[in-house]
């Protein structure tokens, strides 16, 4: 009994910190500019941006963690959680057409509505698993 909680908690920790390492990887891919690189040089609203992607992300995570008993179903949900992050980028990003321009050039505050944009919409999909 004790070896198997020890196992799910194992599995279930390594698998979340890989989807949140692959959906970062995903991210990073889908917008023009590298937000690793603009982190390193200062920009403050690309740190604000990719942090509140990979935090909204990491909630559902999270939730379907909790809410999930099958592996599988925990899986299919970190993957349409991710896919949910990544089209809200594209959404806004075409919504707001100088977007990626702000946050090239360190706009915090668009880094900052970026950031809380994801993390709404990951709070509100974390609580549709539950």
């Amino acid at each position: 009994m004790v070896i198997q909680s020890i196992y799910n908690y194992a599995i279930h920790l390594l698998s979340g910190l890989a989807m949140v390492g692959v959906f970062v990887a995903l991210y990073l891919r889908v917008t023009p500019f590298c937000e690793l690189t603009l982190i390193r040089r200062g920009c403050v609203a690309a740190l604000l941006s990719l942090g509140g992607a990979t935090l909204g992300f990491s909630l559902t995570v999270a939730s379907s963690i909790l809410f999930n008993t099958s592996f599988v179903m925990f899986l299919v949900w970190g993957i349409s959680a991710m896919l949910v992050q990544l089209l809200t980028y594209v959404i806004v990003s075409r919504a707001l057409p100088h977007m990626n321009e702000a946050l090239e050039t360190n706009n915090v505050a668009m880094g900052g509505l970026m950031g809380l944009i994801a993390v709404v919409v990951g709070i509100v999909n974390a609580a549709c698993l539950s």
